[in-house]
């Protein structure tokens, strides 16, 4: 497929899923915006997609458990004098927080998790929104967990915030249904060779997991712009696709 250089964004761009999207993307001829957190991994990107003689991303370095409202409100004005217009938001920046039981919970690490996995993807979702709006056809797409389609023990602050991003996620499909040309997404990438399923799940073999590169395609295969608009939806681990609304 080919994406015609249309901007992308992408959120944990230096890591895992965020990363091996980020490339796949660009292999497609989609023009990016890395947003993360390191930015010797954001640079590492950034060479690689150059290498492949794709079109040059743009880096966005950036602390999701400080920003501000400020911050995203700067990165939604470079857009728009820049580009005009934004055709994908994928959030995957994530933080896996303590498997513990909730009265054990570090106050401090529940708001991290909090902060960087749903408040920041609000933040973040309400700057970009009218660069979304700008575009003929859009996508939105929020990153989940089968723990965050149905909370499950011990999981914390990781659970709780991936539900209430899934609880955003369909609260934005009703409302751009019959107002926007939004497709609003949840994907959940299922098990996958990554650092945090790995401290998820410390005695799990890593080679039972599929790489980031083969969940990728899944993102891939969503935002393809020659699909046009699909409507709201979420797609399982397994593959399958439910709708949102």
């Amino acid at each position: 497929m080919d994406f015609d250089q249309r901007l992308i964004l992408v959120t944990g761009a230096g890591s895992g899923i965020g990363r091996a999207t980020a490339l796949a993307l660009a292999n497609a001829n989609a023009r990016l915006l890395l947003l993360g957190r390191h930015v010797p991994a954001l640079e590492s990107i950034f060479d690689d997609v150059v290498a492949a003689g794709a079109p040059e991303p743009s880096i966005l370095p950036l602390d999701l458990e400080g920003a501000s409202a400020a911050d995203y409100a700067q990165i939604a004005l470079a857009v728009e004098q820049q580009f005009g217009s934004l055709y994908a938001l994928v959030h995957n920046a994530a933080e896996l927080g303590e498997r513990v039981p909730f009265e054990h919970y570090l106050e401090a690490t529940w708001q991290r998790v909090m902060r960087v996995n749903f408040e920041a993807a609000t933040l973040l979702t309400r700057a970009l929104l009218p660069l979304l709006k700008a575009s003929h056809h859009s996508h939105l797409v929020f990153t989940s967990s089968s723990v965050g389609e149905t909370p499950r023990a011990y999981w914390g602050a990781y659970s709780v915030s991936k539900y209430a991003l899934e609880g955003f996620a369909k609260l934005l499909a009703e409302e751009f249904e019959k107002t926007s040309q939004i497709d609003v997404t949840i994907i959940n990438p299922g098990a996958t060779r990554t650092r945090m399923r790995q401290l998820a799940y410390p005695a799990e073999n890593p080679l039972d997991s599929p790489e980031p590169e083969q969940v990728a395609q899944r993102y891939l295969r969503r935002l393809n712009p020659e699909l046009g608009r699909q409507g709201a939806q979420r797609i399982h681990a397994d593959g399958s696709v439910t709708a949102l609304s």
